[in-house]
């Protein structure tokens, strides 16, 4: 009985042990229900918490305030590989903020108040599989290099933001792509609309929610499959043979016109040099 006694006792004292070093290297009002996570989602945080572990790998903070990261905020952690930013209040994230964190796989930043993903933004963040960036009332811009360098990225949320356009480049160089959700945006059926189309129509499978854009001509909502390349006809430039011809004589044109116009230039400088001259010979005469 006494054997079982002392090692029950072991077993309270190293768990006391366990709990108390975990409880003094989570952050005050946070909790941290396992060695290597951080909780501190729903606490009225206007900025982000001190002493965080270094060894963090999953980090939790939304339905907060936060208004910003600063730039080097992910440096000191680089464990980790869950981030959870949804429900704040940041604005603008700084270039090169997230590319110091090469085993980010989940980063969350929706419903903030995000109006751009410029270029650089997520940098060197090569093994994010899934991010979020939707229900951002004012996301209007995305870069078409935003997200360059993101290779094994599988998830890319976008839906209901403020995006009415998008360039193919932003999709086409996330080679391991396979959802991505675009729903909810004001987009417009014109020509800028057209390569996004074609792209969308190609890779149609990668729409779970499908979409949906306004006709320029009066603003009425239509969803992609009730259109067609035959939609944007008027967006292609083609030249028929009149337009040809019309180009090639109006160059020849153009040549002939320069090459008389300099005739005439060089023609009016010799005429000027020669009657120069012989104003100046009369007047040497004279004075003899």
């Amino acid at each position: 009985m006494l054997p079982c006694v002392c090692w029950l006792q072991l077993v309270l004292i190293l768990l006391s042990s366990v709990l108390r070093t975990r409880g003094e290297n989570c952050p005050v009002t946070c909790l941290c229900p396992d060695p290597h996570t951080v909780d501190c989602s729903g606490r009225g945080l206007t900025r982000l918490p001190d002493e965080i572990p270094l060894d963090v790998r999953r980090l939790l903070l939304a339905d907060n305030w936060i208004p910003s990261i600063p730039a080097d905020f992910l440096v000191l952690y680089s464990d980790l590989v869950y981030l959870d930013l949804r429900n704040n209040s940041l604005s603008h994230i700084e270039p090169g903020t997230l590319s110091t964190s090469s085993r980010l796989v989940f980063l969350d930043l929706g419903s903030n108040n995000l109006t751009e993903i410029p270029t650089g933004t997520f940098g060197e963040s090569r093994s994010l599989i899934k991010l979020r960036l939707g229900n951002n009332p004012y996301l209007s811009m995305v870069s078409e290099d935003a997200f360059l360098g993101l290779t094994s990225l599988r998830e890319l949320e976008l839906e209901r933001n403020a995006l009415s356009t998008l360039k193919v480049g932003a999709l086409s160089q996330l080679p391991s792509l396979r959802v991505v959700r675009l729903e909810g945006n004001p987009w417009v059926c014109n020509c800028n609309f057209a390569n996004l189309f074609v792209w969308l129509m190609e890779n149609s499978h990668k729409l779970p929610n499908g979409m949906e854009c306004s006709l320029p001509m009066d603003g009425r909502r239509v969803s992609l499959t009730q259109l067609s390349k035959d939609s944007f006809r008027e967006c292609q430039v083609t030249l028929t043979l009149t337009d040809l011809l019309i180009i090639i004589f109006s160059g020849i044109s153009v040549s002939v016109v320069a090459i008389m116009t300099s005739f005439f230039l060089a023609s009016t400088v010799h005429c000027f040099q020669r009657w120069s001259k012989g104003t100046k010979g009369d007047e040497e005469e004279s004075e003899e």
